[in-house]
């Protein structure tokens, strides 16, 4: 139980991962934004607009934040260090 709190608390993903969590987080909250907008203009409310967004922002916090296995597809490989002669 340790170990799986403890990867969760480190939150290791590797490049690619990196960059797709950026990705979808670029493309969501450009996403929002319009939608949010929109909505809330067609409805003359600002409240809808924020509440919309903020909504938006928390399912993009749960979809990125956690280090979910899809973000650690391709996991970095280290040469083997090399051994100095002293």
């Amino acid at each position: 139980m340790s170990d799986v709190l403890q990867k969760l608390i480190e939150g290791k993903i590797d490049f690619e991962g990196q960059k797709l969590v950026e990705r979808i987080a670029r493309d969501t909250l450009i996403a929002a934004t319009v939608i949010s907008f929109v909505v809330g203009f067609a409805l003359q409310s600002l409240r809808v607009t924020f509440g919309l967004f903020a909504l938006f922002v928390v399912v993009l916090t749960l979809v990125v934040i956690p280090p979910w296995p899809m973000f650690n597809r391709h996991p970095v490989t280290w040469l083997p260090a090399k051994e100095t002669k002293s």
